[in-house]
């Protein structure tokens, strides 16, 4: 027993030895490997980095950890990279002794412990690259042994914590592509040390502050993308350590401050895209290690002061988008030493020739003058910047011819020179530039034959000489141009058929040879072309049925062969799946329209018109849902409109105008809620015009005439207040025009003419005030009187209200129409005298009133003589038995007074005949005299207005009533 008793208290004793040497190491390690383990637990780690993260292994071996010497604490973390995710765990402030955390570039989310203030020793915090979100921890300020901090691109958010001020032994502070807002905090000035500042990519607003100066070792500032505002502060001048200062893309506003020429050691200078203004100061020239200068996309006037003869290490200047005026600097490169490689001085308002002297930056190996004011020809010692690559001089005056010698810059790979005034041939010596890759010549006046020597450049991708005078034929070697994959031509005066080896240019993508004069058919060649996506031929003069190989084209999106003289099946066209847009106008293609069109899901624009295609269109169209653009007018299409097209919602164009459609309007068109143009004229519609249509309040258009619709003009009219053309002529329409047509306030075309209307016209249309090109009513059965409203109509053009029933006088107020340059009033019932500004207008626009006039018809006194020849037949025989019975009692009267002045006479003459004849000449004196008092009374005027012929025989006054009578019948005679 005593033995036995020995034995237990000695493995009592090893336990509780044991038991102690456990305790010792746990002071040790313990808690940080229990910490390290529950930091383990809250990522995921797809890749195993974590595996042998144990507590069988001792913590100093796991992957990533950095220990102390005696292998007690964990010194680094070293995670970068490792595609973890999850979240960062707060048991991490129990690595006391922990220096270096390295999570970066991994897919942590969740927000930045605020328990990492407590590790004291920490040197650096790389937290980059992940997608943590929150708030700068303000106890990231505790760490006041931190040297780096780099917790950028993340969804961190938030103002960045002042408490940043604290970490003064800070020497890298990474906290850009991050949504951090809210202005710099001031304390960033006490980070003496500070040597790598990036904020770039936040939403940092405010100022810059004044305070930034206290980063004496500063080298690195990169606050660009951000929206800071206000000045530049001129005390950055003091940061002569500054390497790199980049403020590009900000609000910043006021001039650039003079003290920047301060900064000795500056190499790099971005700021672009501000709102800097003034003038770029010379101070700048001083700054002799800048490489970099960037001040584009700014308000920066005057001259350019910089000058690279100074600035000896400049590299890249980049001046572009500002107002700088004048020329290039003559002395802007004095000598070979030059070491500019970027000159961009693109859109500006620069001047003058081509300044010779660039031609000593003999580094220069992009130049970019585009976008300026400079004219004057191309100088032939282009050839001297032997290193250059790209040449942008597009949108200026150049003119002349381009130098031959442009085929000794054996470097160049582009050469963009549109939108000049260029003239001349291309010369060939272009074929030359082996390494030419794109060139630009379009909008210019060049002209002559492409030579055949362009195609010598095999490494070319882009061609595009739109808008020039080219002549001649397609060089037939182009398939040597095997990578070229951008050939446009349009707008040229080309001729002659497409040369088969263009089939050989297997990568091309774009082909446009529109607009010239290229005739014959398709090279059967062009099955090659399968990367092609879009080919446009129109205006040419092709002819003939398409290759059947077409179909192999599996990639085409965008197909326009209109205005040509192609026919045949468009069947071959069809083999993409991808067709965006169709466009086949103007052609002879025949037959019916394929229903296989339906398998290009995106196609939007569908434009057949003006060919002979027949048979129905194809009720599958109602799958293309994307269709915008639908234009089927002017073939032979019959049927009636497939219902599925009911699906097709985004149709803004909708045209199947001249054909042979049939049945009625229908109502699902109210349902195309983008509708903009409507044109179903020219068929053989019939039924009502639906009131549904109403619900398509973007209408701009909509044309139904020349069909059988029948009814009244629905009232819903009035709900098209975009409409601006309204075309119901020549149909079968009955009823009124509805006043609610006062709502189109924009229309500026109405035709109603041909219909059976009815009713007056309503005034309301005189506030349709935006009518321009025609008001035109005309052929109808409309009655009652002109409205004067129409006089509010000033912009109106032209006005028919011809054959109608319209009465009463033409309305005054249609003389302000001061725009009408034709008017038809024309047989209708108008009465009274045209208004005399009326007379510019031809006869033909009045007749068919009757009781119309005024210049250009008759005179209204002589109306109105013609009115009194107009009597009825009883007021004629009334008028004629006045006229006997008036004139037998004057003729009486008269030959009673002949015999009682004779009998006088003789009187006279028998008692005295030596007095008689001066009694007598005053008798005959009296008689005259009163004569001439009636003439003068207008007593005999009412006599001759009766047109009355004397008798000129005095002794029968039976022949003065016989002449009374006789004209009279011949009067009335002349008007029955």
């Amino acid at each position: 027993m005593g033995s036995t008793d020995q034995m237990c208290n000695l493995v009592l004793f090893l336990a509780i030895l044991h038991s102690v040497l456990a305790v010792s190491l746990d002071d040790d390690n313990s808690a940080e490997s229990y910490s390290l383990l529950r930091f383990k637990s809250g990522l995921v780690d797809p890749v195993g980095a974590l595996d042998n993260w144990s507590p069988r292994a001792h913590m100093c071996s796991w992957n990533g950890l950095t220990c102390s010497p005696n292998q007690t604490h964990v010194l680094g973390i070293n995670l970068s990279s490792s595609e973890l995710s999850g979240s960062i765990s707060h048991e991490l402030w129990h690595l006391t002794s922990l220096e270096i955390l390295d999570l970066s570039s991994n897919s942590l989310v969740g927000s930045i412990p605020s328990e990492l203030g407590k590790l004291q020793n920490l040197q650096m915090l790389l937290l980059y690259g992940n997608s943590l979100s929150g708030k700068i921890p303000e106890e990231i300020g505790l760490l006041k042994n931190l040297q780096v901090l780099r917790i950028g691109d993340n969804l961190l958010s938030g103002e960045i914590t002042p408490s940043i001020g604290n970490l003064t032994q800070l020497r890298v502070l990474g906290l850009a592509y991050c949504q951090f807002n809210g202005s710099i905090p001031s304390g960033i000035g006490n980070l003496k040390h500070l040597v790598f500042l990036d904020l770039q990519n936040n939403s940092l607003d405010g100022h810059i502050p004044e305070e930034i100066h206290g980063c004496e070792e500063l080298q690195n500032l990169a606050a660009s993308n951000n929206k800071l505002e206000g000045d530049i502060p001129a005390s950055m001048g003091v940061l002569r350590s500054l390497q790199i200062l980049n403020l590009a893309n900000n609000s910043l506003s006021g001039s650039i401050p003079v003290e920047l020429g301060q900064i000795s050691n500056l190499k790099y200078l971005s700021l672009l895209g501000n709102r800097l203004s003034g003038q770029i100061p010379s101070q700048l020239n001083q700054l002799v290690q800048l490489e970099t200068l960037d001040l584009s996309v700014n308000n920066f006037s005057g001259a350019i002061s910089l000058f690279n003869a100074q600035m000896k290490n400049l590299r890249t200047l980049v001046l572009s988008g500002n107002d700088l005026t004048g020329n290039i600097p003559s002395n802007f490169c004095l000598s070979n030493s030059s070491k500019l490689q970027q000159l961009f001085l693109a859109r500006n308002s620069l001047s003058g020739k081509f300044q010779l002297d660039l031609l000593n930056c003999r580094s220069l190996q992009q130049l970019d003058l585009s976008d300026n004011n400079f004219e004057g020809g191309l100088p032939s010692g282009l050839e001297k910047l032997e290193h250059l690559t790209d040449l942008q001089l597009n949108n200026n005056s150049f003119s002349g011819n381009l130098p031959s010698e442009i085929g000794n810059m054996s470097n160049l790979e582009s050469l963009i020179l549109f939108d000049n005034m260029i003239t001349g041939r291309l010369p060939p010596e272009i074929g030359k530039l082996q390494r030419l890759s794109t060139i630009y010549l379009y909008d210019n006046q060049m002209s002559g034959g492409i030579p055949r020597e362009l195609t010598n450049c095999t490494s070319l991708t882009k061609i595009d000489f739109f808008g020039n005078h080219f002549t001649g034929s397609i060089p037939a070697t182009i398939g040597k141009l095997k990578n070229l994959n951008v050939l446009q031509l349009r707008q040229n005066d080309l001729s002659g058929p497409i040369p088969p080896s263009l089939g050989y240019c297997k990568r091309l993508q774009i082909m446009a040879l529109a607009d010239n004069k290229i005739s014959g058919t398709l090279p059967a060649t062009f099955r090659f072309l399968t990367e092609l996506n879009k080919i446009t031929l129109y205006n040419n003069s092709f002819e003939g049925p398409l290759p059947a190989s077409l179909f192999l084209l599996k990639n085409l999106n965008i197909i326009n062969f209109s205005h040509n003289r192609f026919s045949g099946s468009i069947s071959p066209l069809l083999g993409s799946n991808s067709l965006t847009a169709l466009d086949l106008t103007n052609n002879s293609f025949s037959g019916p329209i394929p229903s296989a069109l339906t398998q290009s899901r995106n196609l939007s624009r569908l434009r057949l018109a003006h060919n002979h295609l027949s048979g129905e269109i194809p009720s599958e169209f109602g799958s293309l849902t994307k269709l915008n653009f639908f234009d089927l007018s002017f073939n032979n299409l019959t049927g009636e409109v497939p219902p599925q097209l009911s699906n097709c919602k985004k149709i803004q164009h909708f045209l199947l105008n001249n054909n042979q459609l049939t049945g009625t309007m229908p109502p699902w068109l109210g349902r195309l809620e983008e509708l903009g143009e409507l044109d179903f004229s020219f068929n053989e519609f019939h039924g009502n015009i639906p009131a549904e249509l109403g619900n398509c309040s973007g209408l701009l258009k909509l044309s139904l005439q020349s069909n059988k619709l029948s009814g009244n003009i629905p009232q819903e009219i009035g709900n098209l207040t975009s409409l601006n053309v309204l075309n119901l002529q020549r149909n079968n329409l009955s009823g009124l025009i509805p006043s609610t047509i006062q709502e189109c306030k924009k229309i500026f075309e109405l035709r109603l003419s041909e219909n059976f209307l009815t009713g007056s016209i309503p005034p309301e249309l005189g506030k349709l005030t935006e009518l321009q090109v025609i008001l035109d009513l005309s052929e109808n059965s409309l009655s009652g009187e002109i409205p004067s409203s129409l006089g509010n109509l000033m912009k109106l053009e032209r006005l028919n209200l011809s054959l109608n029933h319209l009465q009463g006088e033409v309305p005054f107020s249609l003389t302000k129409l001061t725009s009408l340059d034709m008017l038809n009033l024309s047989n209708n019932d108008l009465q009274g005298q045209l208004p005399s500004t009326f007379s510019r207008f031809p006869l033909s626009s009045f007749l068919g009133n009757d009781k119309l006039c005024g210049p250009p018809l008759v005179s209204c006194l002589e109306s109105a003589g013609q009115d009194n020849k107009g009597l009825s037949n009883t007021a004629v025989v009334g008028i004629i038995v006045a006229i006997v019975f008036t004139s037998t009692l004057i003729c009486l009267v008269m030959l009673y007074m002949i015999v009682r002045i004779w009998y006088n006479w003789r009187k006279v003459s028998i008692s005295s005949m030596g007095g008689g004849g001066t009694e007598q000449r005053r008798e005959e004196e009296k008689w005259e005299y009163g004569n001439k008092e009636k003439r003068r009374n207008g007593e005999y005027w009412k006599v001759n207005s009766m047109a009355s012929v004397p008798s000129q025989d005095k002794q029968n006054p039976s022949t003065c009533i016989f002449h009374f009578k006789m004209d009279a019948e011949i009067t009335g005679n002349t008007l029955v």
